[in-house]
């Protein structure tokens, strides 16, 4: 039974922690400058960029 609780324990940390990354991500930006880079990447395939 020990086993099983430290399991949901672990499970219960890293997604509070993954949260708390995609906040992170959020408030500094971060989706801006990945879609930017996306796009500069498709641009550059179809040889527009």
């Amino acid at each position: 039974m020990r086993k099983v609780s430290t399991i949901w324990t672990l499970r219960a940390v890293f997604f509070v922690l993954a949260g708390a990354f995609i906040v992170y991500g959020v408030l500094s930006n971060e989706h801006y400058e990945v879609f930017m880079k996306a796009i500069m990447i498709c641009l550059e395939c179809i040889g527009i960029g």
